[in-house]
């Protein structure tokens, strides 16, 4: 059995499957991401919050939903590590572990798992939020948000 080909890079000006389109109603959002600092959305009509953001709650339909700041804080759901992907740039990023986490505010969220220990990522973890460039060449991409072990965040402590 041979090597695995990777995807090649992406030409330039293509489309990146890995970058969200900004627009003026998520720019709050990945401002704040650019600062360090998770934003979701929560309706003053039923309470409940939810991630990623939308003009209107998911649970209730409500329109009445505002920003808050996520304490960063959660626990790993599930994961799987993903050994392949065709999409560029994803292809160039394997093996990497795919994760949804539950936050501590509600919300459920897709992210990447970054930091996992040696033993391997734990369903129920705890884990804090972190921030990856998008992408170092491109000086307009987002930080986009990921998640490590909280272990991992403590200075000289290992996971």
């Amino acid at each position: 059995m041979g090597a695995v080909p990777v995807s090649p890079a992406p030409p330039a000006g293509a489309p990146r499957f890995d970058l969200p389109e900004i627009d003026a109603f998520t720019r709050p959002y990945w401002d704040a991401a650019a600062e360090g600092r998770l934003l979701i959305r929560r309706c003053a009509d039923c309470g409940l919050a939810h991630h990623y953001p939308r003009e209107f709650c998911p649970y209730c339909w409500s329109e009445d939903v505002t920003w808050e700041e996520a304490s960063g804080a959660a626990t790993l759901y599930t994961w799987s590590v993903v050994h392949r992907n065709d999409l560029p740039p994803f292809g160039a990023r394997v093996p990497y572990t795919a994760a949804v986490v539950d936050l501590a505010e509600g919300p459920r969220m897709m992210t990447e798992l970054i930091e996992a220990p040696a033993g391997g990522p734990r369903v129920g973890m705890r884990l804090r939020v972190a921030f990856r460039a998008a992408d170092a060449a491109e000086r307009d991409a987002p930080a986009v948000p990921v998640f490590r072990p909280l272990l991992a965040c403590l200075p000289g402590v290992t996971a």
